[in-house]
């Protein structure tokens, strides 16, 4: 384990409490989050190194790393998959118009679907994902599409870069978002999809809530801490794109973790009432913020 000294995103040495929270997916652990009064970021701290935070991940129930079927919650989430995949790419689509050419990098590309839909789609796509367990549940032509260095990654070379529920698990958050800034060409776009923990659903279900997700998580962010890390790299945020199936994913397996049965039908019921608020406060459950120069 290691204790960060200082805000990982904008290096205040002050720290708040903020929660206790259990790793109710896997080791039964429990991790502390504190909050970054400066730039307001939440993470967890301490932490597990980044070479030892594999262990944390060796569960074959790790649905966004795996192709395989074996509940309702992981049918649910497949079922979505394939719907979420075509808007990713209308509203990518939609952000960068008509250009001749499209180079895209999925960093953190996990089974590769979406660079391979994009790829389908007449996009330049590259993916990276490190994990080996992800990688081996990619089609051939998938990878031949995958970076495995970060060496490979060129400068000032993609239109677009995303982030899909990355960003939280990186150990390195400013290093790597410098080196995704410079992959950007000048007027490329980078997006950022992240859990949100301002939402009726975290609120709902507090220390229980899914979106949590620790200690495999490291960061929780809101509108503000990725505000924060915005104007840090000389960025804003252009616009701001509800996730509203996250909702009802997250809620199934928060009613999980508090051991209530009819979780399926819980689930739906408490997302349904988190997008109905979020439609009046914009607070979704995940959140895709547009970053521009």
């Amino acid at each position: 384990m290691e204790t960060l000294e200082q805000c990982p995103l904008c290096d205040n040495r002050h720290f708040e409490h903020h929660s206790i929270v259990r790793d109710h997916f896997l080791s039964g652990e429990e991790f502390t989050l504190v909050e970054c009064p400066s730039c307001h970021l939440i993470f967890t701290n301490p932490r597990p190194k980044q070479t030892e935070i594999g262990v944390y991940y060796k569960s074959t129930d790790y649905i966004s790393h795996s192709n395989k079927i074996k509940n309702i919650t992981s049918i649910v989430y497949k079922l979505v998959r394939t719907y979420t995949l075509r808007k990713k790419y209308q509203l990518i689509q939609s952000l960068l118009g008509n250009r001749p050419e499209i180079h895209h990098l999925d960093y953190g590309s996990g089974t590769g679907h979406f660079i391979d839909y994009t790829t389908k789609k007449g996009w330049i796509s590259k993916g990276y994902e490190p994990d080996k367990n992800a990688l081996q549940h990619n089609n051939k032509t998938t990878r031949k599409l995958i970076l495995h260095t970060l060496d490979s990654i060129q400068l000032n070379t993609y239109d677009v870069i995303t982030l899909f529920h990355v960003l939280e698990h990186v150990h390195n958050l400013n290093k790597t978002i410098e080196l995704l800034i410079n992959q950007l060409k000048p007027n490329g776009v980078l997006l950022l999809a992240l859990p949100n923990h301002k939402s009726f659903d975290a609120q709902h279900y507090n220390t229980h809530w899914a979106g949590y997700d620790v200690p495999r998580h490291l960061y929780h962010f809101n509108r503000k801490s990725v505000n924060s890390l915005a104007e840090q790299y000389g960025f804003k945020i252009d616009s701001v794109a509800p996730m509203p199936f996250d909702s009802y994913y997250v809620s199934m397996l928060s009613e999980k973790y508090l051991g209530n049965s009819m979780t399926l039908i819980r689930g739906l019921f408490s997302g349904l009432k988190s997008n109905k608020k979020a439609r009046a406060n914009g607070e979704y459950s995940s959140l895709i913020y547009i970053l521009r120069k």
